[in-house]
């Protein structure tokens, strides 16, 4: 059966689940820089399932007087002051990624995005506190609800582990790819996404019994 475009809408009581990974200077938000940021907004098809949008990122300029800890880079392998790094300032980065999440509010009628992440809220502290930074008066996201994929991986697959969730949702891992921005939210929105649809089925099995 067909559903309507917005059907979105209704599926997690008007919020739009986006995918979020950061790659930063350490763990603390206000003090460490935030050195990556990719967005995955989640679609749904005209049969109902979730799908994966485009994944989006940008690599970014530690703000300045940000901390750079050097077991952090030693882990991701970012070379902030590389010269050929790609890199933007963190207010045009978050200027040219919230702007699709706020077109797709307004395409799906949901009132407010909601950030999914594996470990969600390490995620979202650091968008949280480069919005406050940047003066950004208009953040599509919740300010602290979130999805956490190692929490729904541990109920539906009995692995918290990135790598190790994605195995057992029989979804390919690179770990050669795996601590970049990109790589992380494509393979996070498509656990996500394999979830929920793994859920909806056992749902409608239920329901036919």
């Amino acid at each position: 059966m067909s559903v309507q475009a917005n059907a979105l809408v209704e599926r997690f009581r008007g919020f739009q689940p986006v995918v979020v990974d950061v790659e930063t200077g350490g763990f603390e938000p206000k003090t460490d820089a935030l050195l990556e940021l990719a967005v995955c907004v989640i679609e749904m098809d005209d049969d109902g399932w979730l799908c994966p949008g485009e994944v989006m990122v940008r690599h970014i300029h530690p703000f300045e007087g940000a901390n750079l800890e050097a077991a952090a880079l030693e882990f991701n392998g970012i070379r902030p002051d590389h010269p050929l790094r790609p890199a933007i300032d963190e207010a045009q980065a978050l200027k040219e990624l919230l702007t699709p999440v706020r077109q797709s509010l307004r395409d799906t009628g949901c009132k407010r995005a909601v950030l999914v992440g594996h470990n969600a809220h390490f995620d979202l502290g650091f968008l949280n506190a480069a919005v406050t930074r940047c003066g950004i008066k208009r953040n599509p996201f919740h300010p602290f609800s979130c999805f956490d994929t190692a929490t729904l991986g541990g109920v539906a697959l009995g692995q918290t582990v990135l790598a190790r969730a994605v195995a057992a949702a029989g979804l390919d891992w690179d770990a050669s790819r795996a601590h970049a921005a990109a790589y992380d939210t494509e393979r996070t929105a498509s656990l996500f996404c394999a979830i929920c649809n793994r859920w909806r089925t056992l749902h409608a099995l239920d329901e036919a019994t």
